[in-house]
């Protein structure tokens, strides 16, 4: 099983796209004046010809209405004024850990957009190498002009992530994984969301599948992959429509493509590094930070614009672990905001019970239905959320501090 990822400029005429032997279907990317506004699977038969006419009625069913929503927005940005504060330093930090060779194909493709700037007063770029076993990323580095390089002993993606934060030197700080590789607009959309929201302390940006060669990648797009969608949203401390924000912090973004006022975060003391401790819990960091940022009273705010696109994982069982770690680290997330948060006790207790309520009704669902991957990814997800209740952010705090003493 295999997808072809194709983009279409929805301003241009369209051409027919002949699939390979191999291929099932496609991923449709759809821009409008270059501005990224859909991403859509459409199965097709191996070897299948897609005419215009199923091109058409696809991203005109998919992607009509936010083609006219950013036709409209295209005009209201023509006519906004600049902000009238000076624009901030950027730092962009990536995260590694024995993975040159992905590395340097994110480094391929930030390397012209951080010589351009595109806004920012002025940007650097940092590499964060964290407990390496060789030395291919010192190399890596060295052989691209612009980027810095930091070495961190103690293994730990938020001992990275903090150590980024104490050796930046810009305004802000945006965050890559090294699984990604930027959208042309990436930078662009990021100023942007900066420009139209400069009081917020955070911002997060869309994440697209780098490449759908697998079954895994594919079956991870339909359940939804990553996708926050193609509007703008601006979170801020507290909303109306729903009981329990900002506790679902899953909702604000993706940690492989984030950026924080740099001063606030660290104001609010980094990231937390009981959280994304590596396999025993790899995740929770983000959600802890999208989290305290929102109730420290700053806007979070989601730009589209702002584009990666992810590896996904490409094997079955691969894709089965992820959804166990995001039922973890949730959980871990949840039990450290319970302990740290009292005035939102009851909204902690609510999401508990409508986060296993959803796991198992969708676990149920899928045995129901004879679906043996679907019922394998909510019964990993459902396992991780139990064992993350039953005491790993506990756990996790054990080991943070044996890996400091260690270091030490």
């Amino acid at each position: 099983m295999s997808y072809r990822l194709i983009e279409l400029e929805l301003t241009r005429p369209l051409e027919p796209v002949t699939l390979g032997p191999e291929e099932d279907g496609a991923g449709l990317i759809g821009r409008f004046r270059d501005r990224l506004v859909g991403f859509a699977l459409l199965p097709a038969a191996p070897g299948a010809t897609l005419s215009v006419e199923e091109l058409t009625a696809a991203l005109d069913a998919r992607f009509g209405l936010n083609a006219l929503t950013e036709c409209l927005a295209g005009e209201l940005r023509r006519g906004q004024l600049a902000p009238s504060i000076p624009a901030p330093s950027l730092t962009v930090a990536i995260c590694t850990k024995d993975r040159a060779a992905r590395l340097e194909r994110l480094l391929g493709t930030l390397a012209p957009l951080l010589a351009a700037s595109s806004g920012f007063a002025a940007v650097e770029g940092l590499v964060i190498d964290n407990a390496p076993s060789d030395e291919s990323t010192r190399e890596a580095v060295a052989r691209a002009p612009g980027f810095r390089y930091v070495r961190e002993p103690r293994a730990g993606l938020d001992f990275a992530r903090n150590a980024a934060l104490a050796a930046a030197n810009g305004d802000l700080i945006a965050y890559l994984d090294d699984d990604v590789v930027v959208d042309r607009g990436w930078l662009a959309g990021l100023y942007e969301a900066w420009s139209k929201h400069p009081e917020a302390g955070a911002w997060t940006g869309l994440v697209l599948p780098f490449e759908l060669r697998t079954e895994a990648q594919i079956q991870f797009e339909r359940r939804g992959g990553f996708g926050r969608g193609f509007t703008p949203r601006v979170y801020r401390a507290d909303r109306l429509d729903s009981r329990l924000y900002p506790v679902d912090a899953g909702t604000f973004g993706a940690g492989c493509n984030m950026a924080f006022d740099r001063k606030w975060l660290l104001g609010l003391g980094g990231f937390d590094e009981a959280l994304d401790t590596g396999a025993p819990l790899p995740g929770g960091g983000d959600l802890d930070a999208f989290y305290r940022m929102v109730r420290s009273g700053r806007a979070l705010v989601y730009e589209p614009a702002y584009a990666v696109y992810h590896q996904h994982r490409e094997t079955i069982p691969q894709l089965r672990r992820q959804y166990w770690t995001w039922g973890l680290g949730f959980m871990a997330f949840l039990a450290k905001a319970q302990r740290h948060d009292p005035p939102l006790k009851a909204r902690h207790a609510g999401m508990l019970r409508w986060w296993f309520a959803t796991a198992a009704t969708e676990l149920l669902s899928a045995l129901r239905r004879g679906r043996g991957r679907e019922t394998a990814f909510a019964a990993a997800e459902l396992w991780g959320g139990v064992l993350g209740v039953a005491g790993e952010y506990d756990r996790s705090l054990r080991r943070v501090r044996r890996i400091r003493e260690g270091v030490s």
